[in-house]
């Protein structure tokens, strides 16, 4: 469902472009004749945003663009919206939030740390939504989005500020801020934050990245939670990209089971079926660990193998989302999902309608996007340091940075601190605007 397909109409206001593109202008370069650790050993366990990376290290998006790949399985929402039981409308909800990470995977290549200022949109009439994104703040980085639904079904919107740490073999990104995803036809909330993300082997051996933690959902209407947990690989790799949990009311009784991998799908079952299978797998595997002396070694970096079959179906499951595979070329292009692939294109429509802040104007992401390795370093270092020149103009004349699309508020459901849409930025009318690029 979350394949591309031509969007049919769409005027040039809407920036609807019709026919998506399925590659990027030029493959990515080789890595392999650069050393991270060169740059990285001076930096174990600060944060890395205080970092300048390389440009080789990057993927031609922006962290803005990065972002709206939340949206890749927005139909998820829109079936959410259609189901009148609440239990059934948190199934989608938590499929989509497991969705909303599944892009990650293989994903090394870092994203360009967006500007002060910086917005991206997209609009897809054919997924049916519509979304904007702002920079809101450079130190501590926050990007803040704001999607809705083009048929008034839903909004989805939240604020994340990509908390980076380097542990001398790995890099964790624990991406801080609150995500909220408001249905509006039953008149409910859901809040969770995402899990954290770990990209392993950065100085030597493949890549290989694995998120973990706990992610609570909550249903602000009914009190009914989603919790699931991520879980980290553990030693042999058996529980690679594996995401389990429950759902429950609000005196704690499990509704339902939910189980699968973020990589892949998510299934739903009774909770007394999966607490047996449960059971039943922790007796075989203590069984099987007693048969075999364990060698264990101090624990590795190494990528685990998962196991050879994927996830386990329990009899009696229904499967709420299965993930759309990768194009063939993806390997080549970053390992770009299909949607990921047109984040960045533009046409001569589209460059009349959006802003002169859009990060698809931006220079250093269009260079290395076309393959041109040296102008996209050039070009960052210079928006960089225009970037650095502007807040010391800022300091010496007292003058506040005013953010242009988002104001920073309490999140309406949680309380949380939070950014929300001031509205108008539909409106097509783009004056005083900063001149970032």
């Amino acid at each position: 469902m979350s394949e591309e397909k031509d969007c049919g109409g769409g005027d040039a206001l809407s920036n609807g472009i019709k026919k998506h593109r399925t590659s990027l202008p030029s493959p990515m370069f080789s890595r392999n004749d650069f050393s991270i650790w060169s740059i990285l050993r001076k930096c174990i366990g600060m944060e890395l945003s205080k970092i300048t990376m390389p440009v080789i290290f990057n993927e031609p998006l922006s962290f803005l663009q990065r972002l709206t790949e939340y949206m890749e399985h927005t139909y998820l929402i829109h079936k959410a919206s259609s189901l009148s039981d609440p239990v059934e409308r948190m199934q989608c909800v938590a499929a989509f939030a497991v969705s909303a990470v599944a892009s990650q995977w293989e994903r090394t290549g870092k994203p360009f740390n967006p500007l002060l200022g910086e917005t991206y949109e997209l609009v897809r009439d054919d997924l049916g939504f519509r979304l904007i994104s702002e920079q809101v703040s450079h130190h501590p980085p926050i990007s803040a989005f704001h999607a809705e639904g083009l048929n008034n079904d839903f909004i989805f919107h939240g604020s994340i500020y990509p908390k980076l740490k380097f542990w001398g073999k790995s890099v964790e990104a624990e991406p801080k801020g609150t995500i909220t995803l408001e249905l509006l036809e039953h008149n409910e909330a859901y809040t969770w934050t995402n899990p954290t993300c770990c990209v392993h082997n950065i100085i030597v051996g493949k890549l290989w990245i694995e998120q973990y933690g706990n992610v609570e959902i909550i249903n602000h209407k009914t009190g009914d939670k989603c919790v699931l947990n991520f879980k980290p690989c553990g030693l042999f790799g058996k529980e690679l990209h594996k995401v389990e949990g429950y759902i429950q009311d609000k005196s704690k009784k499990k509704l339902c089971a939910l189980y699968g991998k973020w990589t892949e799908c998510l299934y739903s079952v009774d909770p007394a079926t999966f607490d047996a299978y449960k059971k039943n797998d922790k007796k075989n595997t203590e069984e099987k660990k007693n048969s075999k002396q364990m060698s264990t070694s101090e624990e590795s970096d190494e990528m685990p193998m998962p196991d050879s079959e994927s996830v386990f179906i329990i009899p009696g499951s229904v499967l709420l989302w299965r993930i759309a595979p990768r194009p063939p070329n993806s390997a080549q292009m970053y390992n770009f999902t299909s949607f990921a692939m047109v984040l960045n294109e533009v046409d001569k429509d589209m460059e009349s309608v959006i802003p002169k802040t859009d990060c698809r104007l931006r220079p250093d992401i269009r260079a290395m996007e076309n393959g041109e390795i040296d102008q996209a370093s050039e070009e960052k270092k210079r928006l960089e340091e225009k970037q650095r020149a502007a807040r010391k103009n800022r300091s010496k004349s007292e003058e506040d940075w005013k953010t242009r699309w988002f104001h920073q508020g309490p999140n309406p459901y949680n309380g949380a601190q939070d950014w929300i849409y001031s509205g108008s930025y539909w409106d097509r009318n783009y004056f005083n605007l900063p001149d970032i690029y």
